[in-house]
């Protein structure tokens, strides 16, 4: 009774957003004995639903456990998505996403951040018998179609970068793959985390890494801004989790250590 009546007096802000539960979320958590975790489920080594096992997988998967382990409560999953994220934190849907959020402005005038916990840049996905593209230098080329995901930092990105190739926006991260296996484009752009997804499961794929970091992005744990005391909660257990080690073995055991932000 107490969990629910605590959950009905949630006060609806104007702009639509769900205040924080009377007392702060850090002990309406502690009270309900679980924090609300919200995940991309189709991020590889990230927060990935495995689809032979059904079982939950990658860093932030991993690291979620510890959070509520130093608070003393279970964990409940949420599926949500970067298209969705802002609007199940507002929305009092979970109380943190744990998924590998980008700390970009637009995200950060809506939402409030732990520090970075993860660093990647750019990286290209070709066909290891591509004729033309062999390294990343040869992307830049007249007749080269290159795919990336519409609404990603990666087609602002590109845009700047290419002066010969054509850049080819698709509507999902998984059409990129398509358009290259169809032969429609001969690359896609990606992060580190999903160029591991595509090696690890195609023979074919062939991964493609700029001489120089090409737009290092920060990843950390995101939540909706207003409660001082819950974003202090999760970003010192991120500090500790750097500092003790859990981090780092999260990072290895996922695959990540080339990209996990110790600092």
């Amino acid at each position: 009774m107490a969990r629910l009546a605590t959950a009905v007096s949630l006060l609806v802000l104007g702009n639509g957003a769900v205040a924080a539960p009377p007392g702060g979320r850090l002990a309406h958590i502690r009270q309900s004995g679980e924090v609300r975790v919200c995940i991309w489920p189709d991020y590889y080594s990230i927060s990935y639903r495995n689809t032979r096992t059904g079982r939950l997988e990658g860093i932030d998967i991993d690291m979620a456990h510890e959070l509520a382990k130093d608070l003393g409560v279970q964990v409940r999953f949420v599926d949500s998505s970067f298209k969705t994220m802002i609007d199940d934190l507002l929305s009092d849907k979970c109380d943190v996403s744990m998924h590998g959020v980008a700390i970009t402005p637009p995200r950060q005038e809506k939402l409030a951040f732990t520090r970075p916990h993860l660093r990647s840049g750019i990286f290209a996905i070709t066909t290891k018998t591509h004729p033309v593209v062999k390294e990343w230098q040869d992307i830049d080329r007249d007749g080269v179609v290159v795919a990336a995901a519409a609404g990603t930092f990666m087609v602002d990105v590109m845009k700047g970068e290419l002066k010969q190739a054509r850049l080819l926006e698709v509507a999902t991260p998984e059409a990129r793959e398509q358009e290259v296996m169809s032969g429609r484009a001969d690359l896609f752009v990606t992060d580190y985390p999903f160029s591991r997804k595509m090696l690890a499961r195609h023979d074919w794929a062939k991964l493609l890494t700029p001489p120089a970091p090409l737009a290092p992005s920060s990843y950390a744990y995101a939540m909706a801004p207003g409660d001082g005391e819950w974003q202090e909660t999760v970003d010192s257990f991120v500090a500790r989790a750097k500092a003790d080690g859990r981090l780092l073995a999260a990072a290895k055991a996922n695959g990540l250590e080339a990209i996990v932000d110790l600092k």
